[in-house]
C-alpha cells in the first residue's frame, strides 16, 4: 500500500500588530474630525501630527497611512468643511422646499438650530481666523461665501426680484446669518424669533420708487 502523501503545511495567519490595527481602525475622516476639533479649541498652530496622534492615541506613523503630510490634512479639512457647510447644506435646503419663500424662511432659521448650529458657527469662526493668515484657507472661505450668496440670490430671483436687486438682498441676508451666528446669545428665544420674522418681511418688501 502506498504511503499517504505528506500534508501541505498549514499557513498560519499572522496576527496584526497594534499599530496595524490602529491604522485599519482609523479612517481619514477620523483624523479630519480630530483636526477640526483641535482647530476650534486651540487654533491652527496646534493642528500638528504629533498633537493629533496623541489625541487619537496612535503613533505618528498611523497618520501617514492616510495623508502625505500636514498640508494634505489641512487641505482635506477645508474640503470637508466646504462640502458639509456649503455644498451639502444648500443642496439639502433646495431639495426640501420648491417654494422660494419656504427656502428663505429655512435659511433665516439656520443660525438657531441648536447644538449643530452652534458647533457649525464655532468651526466657521476658527476657519475664518485661520484664513486671515493663510492663503489656502482664505481661498476656501471666499469660495464658500460666494457659493452661499449665489444660492441666496437664486431664492430672491425666484421670488421675482430683478438680478441686481436679488444680488443685494442675497448679500444682506447672508450678512444677517453671519451676524446671528456670532451673536447667537443675544436676546431671548422670543426676541430671536421676532428678529427672524422682521428680516423675512423686510427682505421681501419691494423698494419704494426713488
Amino acid at each position: 500500500m502506498p504511503s499517504p502523501a505528506p500534508r501541505a503545511p498549514v499557513k498560519r495567519r499572522r496576527s496584526r500588530t497594534a499599530p496595524e490595527v490602529a491604522r485599519a481602525a482609523l479612517t481619514p475622516e477620523t483624523w479630519i474630525e480630530a483636526a477640526t476639533s483641535v482647530l476650534v479649541d486651540e487654533g491652527i498652530d496646534h493642528v500638528r501630527v504629533d498633537v493629533l496622534a496623541g489625541e487619537l492615541k496612535v503613533t505618528r506613523g498611523s497618520f501617514y497611512w492616510h495623508f502625505r503630510d500636514r498640508e494634505d490634512l489641512l487641505r482635506r479639512v477645508l474640503k470637508a468643511w466646504s462640502e458639509r457647510a456649503t455644498e451639502q447644506l444648500t443642496a439639502r435646503l433646495a431639495r426640501a422646499h420648491a417654494d422660494p419663500q419656504a427656502q428663505l424662511r429655512d435659511v433665516i432659521s439656520l443660525p438657531f438650530r441648536g447644538r449643530s448650529a452652534a458647533r457649525g458657527a464655532r468651526i466657521e469662526l476658527a476657519i475664518r481666523a485661520w484664513a486671515r493668515r493663510d492663503e489656502m484657507a482664505r481661498q476656501a472661505v471666499d469660495e464658500a461665501d460666494a457659493s452661499r450668496i449665489a444660492y441666496h440670490e437664486q431664492i430672491f430671483t425666484a421670488l421675482g426680484f430683478a438680478a441686481a436687486e436679488a444680488r443685494c438682498r442675497a448679500f444682506l441676508l447672508y450678512s444677517y446669518e453671519v451676524a446671528e451666528s456670532l451673536l447667537h446669545r443675544q436676546g431671548s428665544a422670543a426676541r430671536r424669533e421676532e428678529r427672524c420674522g422682521f428680516v423675512e418681511r423686510l427682505l421681501q418688501q419691494p423698494l419704494r420708487p426713488a
